[in-house]
């Protein structure tokens, strides 16, 4: 059973939704509040501090999108939209915009639970055998990646990761030089394997995302590489200190 004060909102507009996650997450131990539609979110949200947001897409008054534009302004809390949209890029532009992983309408409870307690474990920063693990301070040129407080700083200014984001980018740093497959990633660190094709692009998104904040030039990467026919490297480290 989960932690009992990880509290999750829940934010669809179809009671029917609501009343059935509220069930099935109070059954397993979480804390569950809700709310109906965007701007209630918001509302409901910095009033309540919650430990995930599940977040529907397609509401009334303030939309799902614009919804995760305005907490990611304000928190990295982890985000699981929920869409029911059929373009795969419509599905995408939630993870462009901050989300952390977004589940498919008509959906399992299960799965989105089993997302939940992944996308939990890394915000909880439970710590994982990934080789730099607990080792304190890695600089490498102008980044310096602080394991501990799970913090990145780019020529000593401080660069603001959600939690998937710096998951990410601990477990590429710590086999630098070393190739992992998108399927391999998304194991690694949603902590499930992909379905279907289009599940990967959560990785790729999330790697955009990273060389946005941490690449001088993220159309051409000199940290984040793409391994052809593979996934993702960090680039091989010559020089490394752990202060």
């Amino acid at each position: 059973m989960e932690n009992q004060k990880e509290k999750i909102l829940v934010v669809d507009d179809e009671a029917s939704i609501r009343r059935i996650l509220e069930t099935r997450l109070t059954i397993i131990g979480y804390e569950v509040i809700t709310a109906s539609n965007g701007e209630e979110a918001l509302i409901v949200f910095r009033k309540e501090y919650p430990s995930l947001v599940v977040l529907d897409v397609m509401m009334p008054k303030l939309d799902g999108y614009g919804v995760c534009q305005e907490l990611r302004k304000e928190s990295d809390v982890p985000i699981i939209m929920l869409t029911a949209l059929g373009e795969v890029c419509d599905r995408i532009t939630g993870l462009e915009i901050g989300a952390d992983d977004y589940v498919v309408k008509p959906f399992s409870p299960k799965e989105l639970e089993a997302r939940i307690r992944s996308v939990l474990r890394r915000a909880d920063k439970i710590t994982t055998n990934l080789g730099v693990a607990n080792s304190g301070v890695i600089s490498i040129g102008f980044l310096k990646i602080d394991t501990n407080k799970r913090q990145v700083y780019k020529n000593n200014e401080r660069v603001r990761l959600t939690g998937m984001e710096f998951s990410l980018l601990e477990l590429l740093v710590s086999k630098a030089g070393e190739p992992f497959s998108r399927a391999s990633i998304l194991q690694e660190v949603w902590g499930y394997t992909p379905e279907r094709h289009v599940d990967t692009r959560v990785v790729d998104v999330h790697i955009s995302r990273l060389r946005a904040k941490l690449e001088d030039d993220p159309s051409n990467p000199d940290l984040i590489l793409t391994a052809r026919g593979t996934g993702y490297l960090f680039q091989r480290i010559t020089e490394m200190n752990k202060l």
